[in-house]
């Protein structure tokens, strides 16, 4: 077996780890569609699922075999002629399968959970292997909680999986328990004291109980392991596994340090990220690394000044390396000048100096009241009035019918001289056919990035808060509005979108200090 050690392969495993979390379980259809998405993503190994769990786990690896066309395809399997049998059926529709079979080395579970002497486990491995191997010429064996087992053992353990056919080894820090400086040790050690460890690939899993997952994994890269085990957003058992779009982005960013490569089209990997969150619905913070909200943000007003230069003062990746359109500068109490005429340029105002230090000191004004200042409220700042910033279009009515599968909307959109719209639409469920039918009767293709829904008072008649980000010809446009009705408040948001668009369109705005107050003259 040829290993290339330029190249760290990326084992996927967000629908079989990841997905036994709480919280995270996913239907077979939305497990195939992630699937689909990893294998775009380009991952090496799509861990499917344990095939001899539930019938729901055999046909999503069944399915999932079907439906990939890259990427190899692998099911887990305990050492147990049964499971192993179970894994091989289900991959029976690829070429491309692998066999991971695992079994507990570590003495606290071959004492309290296996009831297994150190010889029986070995044996047990061996014998798995070597089944497995009947199968599928890609066979790959955990020590499972290899970290806290003895060194001597783990690597007589590894050495004859080896020899009974394995080509991958994977060594997981099950519990989350080590360090960086002590996974790169043990797997210096093994790479000197494994006889055969050349004709197998070194694998690192590693979880995050204590926040070090990322850290564990490319310290074990650095020391040999040529495989990272990993989930999108880092969704895993307990604290959950190690975040795929950071080590890959690490991997990536740092090729100076690293001198090593993935297959991964790095550019895909907001894209699974959000649709991992929309599959199990659950919300990735604004802080998490490489695909949060926050990762390409900036409200400082030194680092907004700093990227407005030149990006990489503040910035080590670009946006669009993850599949983001550009960076954000989010307008707040610590936002600075130059952040602020660029925004107010974006919507359409020009001012000379001596207005954008007025319209400066009301923006601070409004931003030390607010969490940050919207583009509704710079079009009032930079109008002088919130009539003046004169909507083009207004949501005259709307009409919505969901069933179990499909929704359908009406919508009647009207200008300030009465002239009416009417458009309808079908969609994924009525926001989405409400926005879909507001597009069509405006004629404009909208992408909208991020949906996000509160609800901003208490009890039965709750207001709910929609804010709505979109990309219209290269720019972003943001929307805010609330209804006790979330479809109502979806689509005034998105119609404040739909108008600054039509107003940067038709009718750009100049504001100039030749009155005393602020005027917008059509350009």
């Amino acid at each position: 077996m040829t290993i290339d050690d330029s190249q760290v392969k990326i084992f996927d495993t967000t629908l079989r780890d990841g997905e036994q979390s709480p919280g995270f379980s996913m239907s077979i259809d939305q497990k195939v569609r992630m699937a689909q998405a990893l294998d775009r993503l380009g991952v090496d190994v799509i861990e499917a699922g344990f095939a001899n769990a539930s019938p729901a786990d055999f046909a999503s690896i069944q399915k999932i075999a079907q439906a990939t066309t890259r990427a190899t395809v692998c099911a887990l399997s305990r050492c147990h002629s049964e499971d192993i049998r179970a894994a091989a059926r289900a991959l029976a529709p690829t070429p491309r399968g692998r066999i991971h079979v695992f079994v507990a080395t570590s003495p606290i579970h071959r004492i309290h959970k296996l009831k297994m002497s150190q010889e029986q486990v070995l044996e047990t491995a061996i014998e798995g292997v070597r089944e497995a191997r009947e199968y599928c010429v890609d066979v790959e064996f955990s020590a499972e909680d290899a970290i806290r087992t003895e060194r001597d053992y783990l690597a007589r353990v590894l050495e004859a999986a080896i020899d009974a056919g394995a080509t991958t080894v994977n060594v997981p820090d099950t519990v989350g328990y080590t360090t960086p400086t002590e996974i790169a040790d043990l797997f210096h050690w093994l790479k000197e004291n494994v006889p055969n460890i050349d004709r197998a690939v070194l694998s690192a899993h590693c979880h995050n109980d204590l926040g070090l997952a990322v850290a564990n994994s490319l310290a074990a890269v650095d020391a040999g392991a040529r495989q990272v085990e990993c989930t999108i957003n880092g969704i895993g058992e307990r604290a959950g596994n190690c975040s795929l779009e950071e080590v890959v982005m690490a991997l990536q960013t740092r090729q100076d340090y690293y001198q090593l490569n993935t297959a991964v089209d790095t550019t895909h990997l907001f894209h699974c990220s959000r649709m991992l969150a929309g599959i199990t619905g659950s919300i990735i913070p604004r802080n998490k690394a490489v695909v949060g909200e926050n990762a390409f943000a900036h409200e400082s007003g030194i680092h907004q000044h700093g990227v407005i230069n030149h990006r990489e003062t503040y910035e080590i990746m670009a946006p669009e390396s993850v599949g983001r359109t550009h960076s954000q500068l989010v307008l707040g109490k610590h936002s600075g000048r130059h952040a602020l005429r660029q925004r107010v340029e974006d919507l359409g105002f020009r001012f000379d100096d001596e207005d954008l230090n007025d319209l400066f000191k009301r923006f601070k004004q409004l931003a030390d009241r607010k969490r940050y200042v919207s583009d509704v409220d710079l079009e009032v700042l930079a109008t002088g009035s919130a009539a003046a910033s004169g909507e083009t279009w207004e949501l005259k009515s709307f009409r919505v019918s969901a069933g179990p599968d499909l929704a359908s909307a009406a919508v009647v959109l009207s200008d300030p001289d009465g002239h009416e719209r009417r458009e309808a639409a079908v969609g994924d469920g009525p926001v989405d056919a409400t926005l879909k039918a507001m597009q069509r009767a405006l004629d404009r293709q909208v992408h909208v990035r991020a949906l996000t829904v509160r609800s901003v008072t208490e009890g039965q008649d709750a207001m709910g808060e929609a804010e709505l980000r979109a990309n219209y010809g290269g720019q972003e446009y943001s929307g805010r509005a609330t209804s006790t009705d979330i479809v109502e408040a979806s689509a005034r948001a998105f119609l404040q979108i739909l108008n600054r668009i039509e107003r940067r369109i038709c009718r750009p705005a100049v504001v100039t200090n030749q009155t005393e107050h602020a005027e917008v003259i059509n350009g």
